[in-house]
């Protein structure tokens, strides 16, 4: 069997690979059939020669292989068709701006399997890069707070030789007895705690968060069920939440009237309560100075992200009452950090991670009949059509 590693086209560059040059030859020692090319980049963090090296052919054409694997959505332009694709199509959420991309990915026979679409038996997510964008958005938000209060400054993450450089120069800093309140408890939310964890800045419980005085900073990891709450007032369990997200209201007010930072790594579904209101932003209570939202839905659940930002200017000011974005230094401003690519941050740490992922739960699929059924869940297309999963997407095809 042959795949593929085909060239990052979109801009901004992205510099991650699914397979470092040394995942490669693990696959290849795990599984001998399998060969690999690599299209030549100049952007990618690891070069060309570091693959050949490794005696990994580097060349333009990857017409002979059978599979091809990819970070981000490839131009409409560049797809092979017949082809199976792997990276992140942004498509699932029916984002308007990839329909083309879906519809040319069905005109030309393609077979999608979207990295987000990987997932076990309970529909877990089984690869990402969520732990390195919590890591890179936890180091974020405190830069900003430096930023902002002029109490220190950082270089960016880009600038630095990994995690360990981070909580370096995190560690070095004198933070201020401060609350950071982060959403999510999966691979995002994991990241930011590990940054957190490895600063030292005290855990504490949602009850001595929203009500006890502290000397040190600290911090608290919420979960769906401590941010929102049921209309009717009845206590259920996360399953309801899931089920029914009409049924419930943001119960985040009580954290905005104690936090100074929020950091978020929360998935949210289309149909879930908004978190962060406008309104709660108006208080005159509010506390929040920092959002670092990590999960960064435009217009979505977070009112003060108007808009992604980037690793060259990672940071805007936010004007709550009149909701339009303003300078940092604005006396009245929130700061809001929503850089939508933050793994590209630590673009080595993270494709080493992801490979590693990729190669214990995806490749042998390939080669097991796809036992687990890998495969046949992240499948998204087949023939020019959309799977039975996936059958949700049509009238977004149709631009409906």
């Amino acid at each position: 069997m042959k795949f593929g590693i085909i060239k990052e086209r979109k801009n901004p560059p992205d510099r991650r690979v699914v397979f470092s040059p040394n995942e490669i030859k693990t696959i290849q020692e795990q599984f001998p059939a399998v060969t690999f090319k690599v299209e030549p980049s100049d952007i990618r963090v690891f070069t060309d020669e570091q693959y050949r090296e490794l005696g990994i052919e580097v060349t333009e054409d990857l017409s002979d292989c059978e599979v091809l694997f990819g970070v981000k959505e490839v131009p409409v332009e560049a797809l092979i068709p017949n082809k199976k694709y792997f990276f992140f199509s942004h498509t699932i959420k029916k984002q308007s701006y990839n329909r083309k991309l879906l519809q040319a990915v069905l005109e030309k026979h393609i077979d999608l399997y979207d990295h987000e679409t990987i997932v076990d038996a309970a529909n877990k997510r089984l690869i990402g890069f969520g732990r390195y964008a919590g890591i890179v958005g936890a180091y974020n938000a405190i830069r900003a707070f430096g930023i902002k209060f002029e109490l220190f400054k950082m270089p960016k993450a880009e600038a630095l030789n990994g995690k360990d450089a981070l909580v370096q120069q995190l560690k070095r800093q004198i933070i201020p007895p401060i609350k950071i309140v982060v959403t999510g408890t999966g691979k995002v939310g994991s990241g930011v705690k590990e940054i957190l964890t490895a600063m030292k800045i005290k855990e504490v419980s949602v009850d001595h968060f929203l009500t006890k005085t502290f000397t040190q900073p600290v911090f608290t990891q919420i979960d769906v069920l401590d941010y929102n709450k049921r209309i009717d007032g009845k206590k259920l369990d996360t399953l309801d939440f899931y089920k029914n997200p009409h049924d419930y209201e943001s119960d985040f007010e009580r954290f905005s009237k104690a936090a100074d930072i929020y950091i978020s790594g929360h998935f949210h579904a289309n149909a879930a309560p908004e978190i962060l209101s406008q309104k709660m932003l108006q208080a005159s209570d509010c506390k929040i100075k920092i959002v670092a939202d990590v999960s960064c839905d435009v217009n979505g659940p977070i009112a003060c992200t108007l808009r992604a930002s980037t690793i060259a200017e990672p940071l805007y000011g936010y004007l709550p009452i009149e909701n339009k974005e303003v300078d940092v230094f604005h006396p009245a401003a929130i700061v809001v950090m929503a850089v939508d690519n933050l793994p590209c941050e630590l673009p080595k740490d993270a494709s080493e991670g992801f490979g590693e992922m990729f190669t214990k739960h995806v490749v042998p699929a390939f080669f097991n009949t796809d036992a687990d059924e890998i495969l046949a869940r992240a499948q998204m297309t087949q023939d020019g059509k959309l799977t039975e999963r996936f059958q949700y997407l049509q009238d977004y095809v149709d631009g409906k």
